[in-house]
């Protein structure tokens, strides 16, 4: 099940970008108040986007869950002290993720 179609089954508005620099693109555009962020990208990778993300004052409320294959200790502490709210390694249930979504989003 495509993350897209379950985030919009549950209700939510999702916007999808296909690579780093098209993720920063939109979420400067929409100011989501969610960015489910893989690490994995084209052009810019997921630590790269948390980073702008985070260093941009328009942004500051924009809560981000980093969803990766990658889950040694390493890679989670990178993502977390890069700004990131949340970490999930794949592969994950998509209980877990709704549950970790409502969370970070007050719900």
């Amino acid at each position: 099940i495509s993350l897209e179609f379950l985030m919009k089954r549950e209700g939510f508005t999702v916007c999808v970008a296909t690579d780093g620099q098209e993720a920063i693109d939109k979420v400067r555009s929409e100011a989501p108040d969610l960015v489910l962020l893989d690490i994995m990208m084209p052009r810019k990778n997921g630590y790269e986007v948390c980073q702008e993300i985070r260093t941009d004052p328009g942004l500051q409320g924009t809560r981000i869950l980093m969803l990766t294959a990658k889950g040694r200790d390493t890679e989670v502490s990178k993502g977390l002290g890069l700004g990131a709210d949340g970490y999930m390694t794949k592969p994950f249930s998509t209980k877990e993720l709704l549950a970790e979504v409502r969370k970070l989003l007050g719900m």
